[in-house]
């Protein structure tokens, strides 16, 4: 005699989770390999729900031991320091690098923040919408070649948000040290409110 719960679980079997990841088929490319399909939450009868829409990220740029060159990492610090951890992302990204990639998933909007050797007074702020490696300024150092690497990886894996990239102009870089220069220390407060100005529009 079948009970009421083997029927029940019967009827379970072959279902299909409609909020499960969904498996990709084989030779289904670079970015599904590397960023599957998320569970998306569900209410209590099982029906899925949209999915929630990602803050926009901040991402700073730069190596804090070599001065200016780590403002990016210093405007991300003080961002978080000023509460605006509640309407964006705030990542610390280092010198870049591919790793990255994955926080573009799904993302909207992208405020990057970095130094620049364009030749301007230190501390100049300036804000472009880069959408190709030509739109970047002169580079400072290498890992802005790695950055400009980035965004067009993104770009071919249909990952790339709107990019707001927001500069600080800085000088010659000399010896290791974890200081701002006063000139662009001065800027962190004109960066701020640059970012605060991009996450409004």
């Amino acid at each position: 005699m079948t009970s009421n719960k083997t029927i029940a679980n019967q009827r379970l079997v072959g279902r299909v989770n409609p909020c499960a990841p969904r498996l990709q088929p084989a030779g289904a490319g670079f970015s599904q390999a590397l960023f599957p399909n998320p569970v998306l939450p569900s209410d209590v009868a099982g029906r899925c729900l949209p999915p929630t829409p990602a803050l926009p990220l901040v991402l700073g740029v730069g190596n804090l031991l070599m001065g200016d060159e780590g403002v990016g990492v210093a405007a991300i610090r003080l961002l978080e320091a000023n509460g605006f951890a509640a309407q964006a992302e705030l990542v610390d990204g280092g010198t870049g690098g591919f790793h990255l990639l994955g926080l573009f998933r799904d993302r909207q909007h992208l405020i990057l923040i970095d130094a620049a050797a364009d030749g301007r007074p230190a501390g100049t702020v300036s804000l472009i919408h880069p959408r190709y490696a030509s739109d970047f300024p002169p580079s400072l150092t290498a890992h802005d070649i790695g950055l400009k690497d980035l965004l067009e990886s993104a770009a071919l894996l249909g990952d790339l948000p709107e990019v707001d990239l927001i500069t600080i102009s800085v000088g010659e870089i000399g010896e290791l040290t974890m200081e701002l220069s006063p000139a662009v220390a001065a800027a962190l407060p004109e960066v701020e409110a640059l970012v605060k100005v991009c996450l409004q529009h």
